[in-house]
C-alpha cells in the first residue's frame, strides 16, 4: 500500500544512519507485490515512472486543499494508473479535467499520503534514498550481490528494471545487464584536482585530454542507424547531425562513444558554453542553426565495438582501439605523460587553445559508468562547481524586478537535502538574470518580502576562489568570492557536486 512506502520514507528522512535507511528501505522493498516493485523503487528514489506529467505547483496546491480520506486504502497500482491518466490529459490539453483528476486522487489519500504526492509529484522527495543507498537496499531485500546490482543499474541506467529482475530471476537475472548499443549507460564522471601537480602525485603516469568546454555525448551506432545521448541520456541526434554524419562514416558495424561535441570558431577556438547549447534540443530550424553554429565532435574513450564491451579494459587498451575505429580529426587531442613538467606543458597547450583544463586519467583504469572516482582527475584554471539553486532574493537598483542573488547548495548524500554554501549574484548578465527570473518563478514553491524559495531542480556552474569555513551555514562552509560561470540546463540534480567532494576541497586548500 502507498502508506506502506510514505512510513519508511518518513523513517528515512528521520535517521542519519546509511545503514537504518537501508534496512528500512529494503523492508519495504520485500513486502511489495511483484508488479508494485518498480514503481515501489521509483516512489521511493523521489522518480515517476512517468517521468513529468504536465502538474505544476499551482495544481498541486489547489490538489492538497482536498479533504482527506479517514482512512488509508491506496495501493501503488492505483496511484500509478491515476497518474498514468493525468499523462493522457496532459498531452491533450484538458486542464480542467486534469485537475478534477488530481483532485480525486487526493481525495483518497490520508494527509501522510498527500503531503507524500506532493513532494514526489514537484520532485522535492529528498529523503535520503539516492541511487546509491537504493541499491544497497535492493541488494539486500532479493539477495543479490551489491556489487552485481549497482553494475548492472549503471548499464542499465534504470534501477527500477534491474529491481524487478533482481526479485523475478535472481543474481543469475542481474549478472545478464551489459552494454547493449542503442541502449545509454551513465558516464564516467572525475574528481576535481587542485592543479596537474596533485594529479600527478595521485596517478604518477597519466593520460592527459584536452578539458573541452562543450556538451557532452555518448554515440551510439547499430548498423546504420546513430544515437546521440546527451549527459542526461536523452536521445538529440536530430539536433546534432554533424556528430551523427561523423560516426556514420566510421567503419565498426557496432559502437559505442563517449566524446565532447562543441562550437569552435572559424580559428579554431572553443566559442562559449551557451553557444554550443544553442544547438541541442532543436528539432526545428536545425539545418539553419547548423550554418550559423556548425558543431565539432572529439571523442576521448570507446566503451564498445562490434560486439565486444571493453569496460573493464584499462583506458590505454581503450584508447588503442579507439584510434583503431576514429580518425584522428574526431578523435580528442591526448597526451600520455609521467612527470608535472610534462602534464604542465599540456595543459598549457589546452589553454592556449581556448580550452577549460585538462582531465588527468589512470593508463590501467576501467571504465566505471556512472562512478565519481579518483581514476578520472580534471583540472581547471579555476575551482569550479556544479551547484543547485535553492531560492533567488529579488534584486534592488538597476536590478530591480529580476531574481538575483541567488542561494546555492551542494547534495548531502547522508540527508538526502542540500547544504547551503553561500549566495551570490556575480558572474550575472542582463540576460542571464531575464532568464533565470522567468525559471525560477516557475519553479516557486513559496516567498517571504525578499526572497523567492524554488524547486531544487536547477544546476549551476560556479567559479570561486577557495572553499572557507564559516560558522553562518550548517554545513560549515562557504565558497569564497563565488560567481556564476553558467547555467548547466544539461545536468541533472544527481550530476550535481556533493558536499563531501567540497569538503575534500576544502581540505585540499586549507592544508
Amino acid at each position: 500500500m502507498l502508506i506502506d512506502l510514505v512510513r519508511a520514507s518518513a523513517f528515512v528522512a528521520a535517521t542519519r544512519s546509511r545503514n537504518g535507511k537501508r534496512d528500512a528501505l529494503a523492508q519495504c522493498l520485500r513486502a511489495l507485490g511483484r508488479g508494485e516493485i518498480r514503481i515501489g523503487v521509483c516512489y521511493l528514489s523521489g522518480r515517476l515512472p512517468q517521468g513529468r506529467i504536465g502538474v505544476g505547483p499551482a495544481a498541486l496546491r489547489d490538489a492538497a486543499r482536498t479533504p482527506p480520506a479517514a482512512e488509508p486504502t491506496l495501493d501503488l497500482s492505483g496511484v500509478h494508473q491515476a497518474l498514468d491518466r493525468l499523462v493522457v490529459l496532459s498531452s491533450k490539453g484538458v486542464t480542467a479535467e486534469r485537475r478534477r483528476a488530481l483532485g480525486a486522487l487526493f481525495a483518497r489519500c490520508v494527509p501522510d499520503e498527500q503531503r507524500f504526492l506532493v513532494r514526489l509529484l514537484l520532485g522535492e522527495l529528498r529523503q535520503g534514498a539516492l541511487d546509491g543507498v537504493m541499491i544497497e537496499a535492493l541488494a539486500t531485500a532479493s539477495g543479490c550481490p551489491g556489487g552485481a546490482v549497482r553494475r548492472a543499474s549503471m548499464l542499465s541506467g534504470d534501477l527500477a528494471r534491474v529491481a524487478e529482475v533482481a526479485f523475478a530471476e535472481g543474481a543469475a537475472g542481474v549478472a545478464r545487464f551489459g552494454l547493449e548499443p542503442g541502449e545509454p549507460v551513465e558516464s564516467m564522471l572525475a574528481q576535481t584536482a587542485d592543479g596537474v601537480e596533485e594529479a600527478m602525485r595521485t596517478l604518477g603516469r597519466a593520460v592527459l585530454d584536452f578539458k573541452m568546454d562543450g556538451a557532452r555525448v555518448q554515440v551510439h551506432k547499430v548498423g546504420s542507424d546513430v544515437a546521440v545521448f546527451s549527459r542526461q541520456l536523452n536521445d538529440v541526434a536530430v539536433s546534432v547531425p554533424e556528430v551523427v554524419e561523423a560516426v556514420a562514416r566510421l567503419p565498426a558495424r557496432s559502437l559505442v562513444l563517449d566524446g565532447e561535441a562543441i562550437a569552435l570558431g572559424p580559428d579554431g577556438r572553443a566559442l562559449a558554453f551557451q553557444t554550443t547549447m544553442r544547438r541541442f534540443g532543436r528539432r526545428k530550424g536545425v539545418s539553419e542553426m547548423r550554418e550559423s553554429i556548425p558543431l565539432s565532435v572529439f571523442f576521448f574513450d570507446c566503451l564498445h565495438v562490434d560486439g565486444e564491451d571493453l569496460l573493464d579494459r584499462s583506458t590505454l587498451d581503450r584508447l588503442q582501439i579507439l584510434d583503431e575505429v576514429a580518425p584522428a580529426p574526431v578523435t580528442m587531442p591526448r597526451a600520455l605523460v609521467s612527470d608535472a613538467g610534462e602534464a604542465a606543458a599540456f595543459l598549457a597547450r589546452a589553454l592556449d587553445a581556448g580550452h577549460e583544463g585538462v582531465m588527468a586519467k589512470h593508463p590501467n583504469a576501467p571504465y566505471e559508468a556512472g562512478n565519481r572516482g579518483a581514476a578520472w582527475l580534471k583540472v581547471k584554471r579555476t575551482h569550479t562547481l556544479d551547484l543547485v539553486i535553492l531560492a533567488a532574493e529579488w534584486g534592488s537598483g538597476r536590478r530591480r524586478g529580476w531574481l538575483s542573488n541567488l542561494h546555492l547548495g551542494a547534495r548531502d548524500p547522508v540527508s538526502g537535502g542540500f547544504a547551503m554554501l553561500g549566495k551570490t549574484f556575480k558572474g550575472l548578465t542582463d540576460e542571464m538574470l531575464a532568464w533565470q527570473t522567468q525559471a525560477l518563478l516557475a519553479r516557486e514553491v513559496a516567498r517571504d518580502a525578499h526572497t523567492v524559495f524554488v524547486e531544487p531542480v536547477l544546476v549551476v556552474e560556479v567559479a570561486f576562489n577557495e572553499v572557507q569555513t564559516s560558522p553562518r551555514y550548517a554545513s560549515g562552509l562557504a565558497l569564497r568570492f563565488a560567481r556564476v560561470k553558467r547555467f548547466r540546463p544539461d545536468k541533472s540534480v544527481e550530476a550535481a557536486n556533493t558536499l563531501d567532494e567540497v569538503r575534500a576541497i576544502h581540505a585540499m586548500t586549507a592544508g
